[in-house]
């Protein structure tokens, strides 16, 4: 029964450390995990390529991804924050 318990417990921690992860948190992410996550943000967007090409290289820099397909991005200042040289988001 403790060994159940247990296992129940590593799931239930492990479901919500992802939840955590996903919810693009400042360097929340690995490296190699800005490919699907800038695939999942650009998932919805006319512009995917160009969106996903932003993406990364935001992502590359500050190591998260805003959730859901657009907005949020008070999650993460760093891709917030980042501009173009004309002033406007760099950042999907």
């Amino acid at each position: 029964m403790a060994n159940i318990v247990c296992a129940f417990l590593f799931i239930l921690a492990m479901a919500f450390a992802i939840q955590i992860t996903h919810a693009g948190g400042e360097g929340s992410l690995r490296p190699e995990q800005c490919a699907g996550e800038c695939n999942r943000r650009c998932s919805q967007t006319m512009y995917k390529n160009r969106c996903l090409e932003f993406c990364n290289l935001c992502c590359a820099k500050c190591l998260c991804v805003p959730s859901g397909f657009i907005g949020h991005k008070e999650e993460c200042p760093c891709y917030n924050n980042w501009k173009t040289k004309e002033g406007t988001p760099k950042c999907p």
